[in-house]
């Protein structure tokens, strides 16, 4: 389906929509609140504004690149007139966890719980989107044999090089961060939480492994993450729930029991109220494929 700068491919065998770009001017079309059940990606080329996601806001100029995960509420508000592209792609289009090391982008461009969701675009990048975005549009006009491979070919190097970019600037953050004297502590509780979010989901639980107080802690994520520690643990365990969902023929009994929740009940409505539809629910939505399960 093709509509002005509106590119669309539809899954086949479900019906549902595989990959979208489109073109946007002038109006927001992100001002209420969004909720997709695929991958999302907006590179603003103009208009700098704020952005709401995961309920906590960051602040952004012109030509960023956002990024968001399945089921992740966000919105833009945007002050000024706004220009850029939008790219959907669904997780049985192009899974970033089946195929996280071929482009890197889990934990860089998504489901990265420490940094904004967006990265700055540079001259080079700009160029190279440019190009890819012209592939897309040329290869969505005139399918021929291939075309999901080949599109799937183009995806790949405008997340590998939206990927390279925002790691380039973590890393040079990261530097500034270091000659500010960023609190030590803040990696130590960023490996706390990576070992631990299995077992350990309270905020009293980290403080006391790190041997600092729950409030002193919770006021240091919330200066540096710009979230609360209790957020940040259950962002953590949301992610991993959400890929075991998707890559995992688990019942959502086992994936509670790993994540060390005895009751499943209380654990669905813990992923219900964080991703805002049940875990039955984003299974059937985002997909599962049962041939490539691990």
């Amino acid at each position: 389906m093709i509509q002005n700068n509106d590119f669309t491919l539809i899954d086949p065998q479900t019906g549902n929509q595989a990959f979208k770009l489109f073109r946007f001017e002038k109006n927001n079309p992100f001002a209420d609140v969004q909720r997709l059940n695929y991958y999302s990606m907006i590179w603003l080329e103009s208009g700098g504004g704020s952005v709401t996601a995961d309920f906590s806001e960051y602040d952004f100029g012109n030509n960023v690149l956002l990024s968001f995960s399945p089921y992740q509420p966000f919105l833009l508000n945007i002050d000024s007139e706004t220009r850029g592209w939008g790219i959907n792609f669904h997780p049985d289009f192009f899974c970033i966890h089946k195929h996280h090391k071929e482009v890197a982008c889990h934990g860089v461009l998504f489901n990265n719980i420490y940094n904004p969701p967006f990265v700055h675009i540079d001259e080079k990048a700009a160029a190279n989107f440019e190009m890819v975005i012209q592939q897309f549009k040329t290869e969505m006009q005139n399918p021929a044999l291939a075309q999901y491979e080949l599109l799937i070919s183009y995806l790949k190097i405008f997340l590998i090089t939206a990927s390279r970019l925002k790691t380039e600037q973590q890393t040079d953050a990261k530097k500034v961060a270091d000659k500010e004297e960023e609190p030590f502590i803040l990696q130590n509780l960023k490996n706390a939480i990576e070992l631990h979010y299995k077992t350990k989901h309270s905020a009293s639980d980290y403080a006391d492994l790190l041997a600092i107080t729950p409030k002193a802690l919770t006021r240091l994520t919330k200066t540096h993450f710009n979230k609360t520690l209790s957020n940040l643990i259950a962002e953590r365990i949301i992610i991993e729930a959400k890929r075991e969902l998707y890559l995992t023929n688990k019942t959502v009994k086992e994936i509670a029991y790993d994540l060390g929740y005895n009751d499943e009940y209380y654990f669905s409505r813990f992923f219900k109220k964080k991703a805002d539809v049940s875990p039955q629910l984003y299974r059937e939505t985002v997909g599962f494929d049962k041939a490539s399960a691990v």
